[in-house]
């Protein structure tokens, strides 16, 4: 009985200690998990903005490209470029390491009984199985956008929402940002999407007479522009030239290279030189609930 009982601790002994090196490996492995996501997550990260800012970049280039050439000699003016590079979504992987469970459930007895029963089975088991759960699968989006989801600026009413964000006017279910600062035409597009908006589009006399009264006197970029075909001119809603504020004579490609539209201080448009610097700038995103 006494050499049972022997037995009988030192078993005990040996799968306390391997309980101990089981959840010390466990926690080893779930903190080499959590390095790994880590890592992959900020080098993911770090690729897709050096992505955005290229997109940036070349879009800029696309316009001065453009510019350039309608003032070249032997270029035919409103010739047709390549297509504009599509606009890769930037998603940021957003999924946490999956965790693994600190503790293992074994059943170890923790004390000897006192009593010592007549009969000792001649054979006691060497191990207690032990069942480590796999890594759980991650929850939760596995993609976040470091922009807003994309914004529908039809001007057609859709909602009774109006709340718009700080430094932003609401107006006929629209906001309005007014930004101020010298800024190239494509520099004012990039300024509205960092704001999470667009360069404004203007649909009505309605709208115009609101955005008469509160932009720079001095003339303000908005998101009208012929930059692809020659008199073709695009919103950045992308929805149809349905209202026209042209000062007389306008729009007259002056020096054959004036591709991008501005707002005068009087309201009415006139297309000027995408690299001019304007001090005013007007954005526009839909309004809220």
């Amino acid at each position: 009985m006494s050499q049972n009982m022997e037995k009988i601790q030192a078993e005990q002994k040996t799968m306390k200690s391997q309980d101990s090196e089981l959840s010390q490996n466990l926690n080893e492995l779930r903190e080499d998990l959590s390095n790994l996501h880590s890592q992959g997550f900020n080098e993911r990260h770090t690729a897709l903005r050096a992505l955005g800012r290229l997109q940036e970049e070349v879009a800029k280039l696309w316009i001065e490209l453009r510019t350039s050439n309608a003032r070249t000699p032997g270029v035919t003016p409103g010739e047709k470029l390549p297509p504009t590079l599509p606009i890769v979504p930037i998603t940021v992987p957003t999924t946490e390491p999956a965790t693994v469970p600190t503790t293992v459930p074994t059943t170890v007895p923790t004390t000897v009984p006192t009593t010592v029963p007549t009969t000792v089975p001649t054979t006691v088991p060497t191990t207690v199985p032990a069942t480590v759960p796999a890594a759980g699968p991650a929850t939760g989006p596995t993609t976040l956008p470091t922009t807003a989801a994309p914004l529908s600026l039809s001007s057609t009413p859709g909602s009774t929402c109006n709340t718009c964000p700080e430094q932003w006017v609401s107006f006929q279910k629209k906001c309005y940002y007014f930004g101020e600062g010298p800024k190239k035409w494509i520099e004012a597009r990039f300024a509205c999407s960092k704001l999470q908006g667009r360069l404004v589009s203007i649909h009505s006399q309605e709208e115009q007479d609101f955005l008469t009264k509160r932009a720079n006197k001095k003339g303000s970029w908005i998101g009208l522009r012929d930059l692809n075909i020659e008199g073709e001119f695009v919103w950045m809603d992308e929805n149809p030239l349905d209202y026209s504020n042209w000062q007389p004579g306008e729009p007259n490609n002056e020096g054959e290279g004036e591709d991008c539209v501005m707002m005068q201080g009087s309201g009415r448009w006139n297309d000027a030189f995408c690299l001019s610097r304007l001090d005013g700038w007007v954005c526009d995103r839909l309004a809220t609930c």
